[in-house]
């Protein structure tokens, strides 16, 4: 069978590899443009793009697919199957209809729950205790396609959008090899989705970073596990940006801080005590912390470092302190 992948980012390189090494005939890949990355801003390209140029495969990255051109190219590939995986662009019509079995799409999420950007941050930040993965036939509509097939994944109590995202996609990896010959053979009934049950997840934004210290605390540790490794977790400390890179919820806290207050708890894993943030119900327990500009750091070493923590208020103006 021959095959044009799409996708992108790290996620879609395990299902790439898996096609390869299955013995698929992955005639090119298709990819967004080399972009900037990091805070020096260098060029770099796609995680799938290095992992096909590994591989002795074409690659192209067309800023977009629309033209009569891009459609031509992929056309004169001659594609028996499209796989798109966390590509990055919407397939048109022309597109979606040129590859005799179509385009099938890997989504790491239970379709139709879930559909967009970002289901796998969604997936934690909301408390599911599980999820999974999708083999959908693409149409025009934005993961709305038939399935033709699922598997179920548990969320753990330390996932974060980083280790859940790298099972799902190993995961997806294999349900993909599995359905695409039993699909080809004709074993495989398209199942409508159920419009009802849809639910939507926007993508997210640098400016979801910011803590709202006045949420409860199993919240903002759910949605900084949600935010790891990006846009992450932070507040103001002052005129400083601190960043939080791994917190625990202590939801049966009670105390008279205000949220955002950073305070001490008895430890229940220690002798010495946590140090912590109160929130609007219970505290969320700093277990690793990095200041901007600075090397991350367990929480102890840091308040030795930066004694002052311990009493501030995140989140204020810079000068303003805790009343309680």
């Amino acid at each position: 069978m021959r095959l044009i992948f799409m996708g992108t980012p790290q996620f879609a390189v395990p299902s790439l590899e898996a096609l390869i090494r299955h013995g698929f005939d992955v005639a090119a890949v298709v990819t967004q443009p080399d972009r900037p990355v990091g805070r020096g801003r260098i060029v770099r390209p796609s995680p799938v793009k290095e992992a096909a140029l590994r591989e002795g495969i074409d690659v192209y990255q067309p800023p977009t697919l629309r033209g009569a051109d891009k459609v031509e190219l992929l056309r004169s590939i001659r594609p028996d199957l499209i796989v798109v995986v966390a590509f990055g662009q919407i397939l048109r019509r022309a597109v979606l209809d040129l590859p005799p079995l179509g385009c099938v799409n890997v989504h790491p999420s239970l379709l139709p729950k879930l559909r967009g950007a970002a289901p796998i941050q969604a997936a934690i930040r909301e408390g599911l205790r599980e999820t999974g993965v999708s083999i959908m036939l693409m149409d025009e509509r934005m993961d709305a396609g038939p399935i033709l097939a699922q598997l179920t994944a548990p969320i753990f109590d330390d996932d974060t959008a980083a280790t859940l995202g790298d099972r799902l996609a190993h995961l997806g990896a294999d349900l993909l090899v599995d359905t695409i010959p039993r699909w080809q053979a004709g074993h495989v009934v398209p199942r409508p989705q159920d419009e009802s049950q849809a639910t939507y997840c926007r993508p997210l934004r640098s400016e979801d970073a910011i803590v709202d210290w006045a949420r409860p605390a199993e919240e903002i540790a759910r949605i900084c596990r949600a935010q790891t490794p990006w846009p992450g977790c932070q507040s103001t400390w002052g005129e400083r940006q601190v960043r939080f890179l791994s917190l625990e919820a202590r939801p049966d806290w009670t105390g008279p801080a205000p949220p955002g207050t950073v305070i001490t708890l008895p430890s229940e894993t220690s002798r010495r005590p946590d140090v912590a943030v109160a929130s609007g119900q219970g505290a969320v327990v700093i277990r690793q912390v990095q200041l901007a500009g600075k090397r991350p750091l367990a929480i102890d070493a840091f308040v030795r470092g930066q004694p002052g923590f311990i009493g501030a208020r995140l989140g204020s103006t810079p000068g303003e302190t805790a009343t309680t």
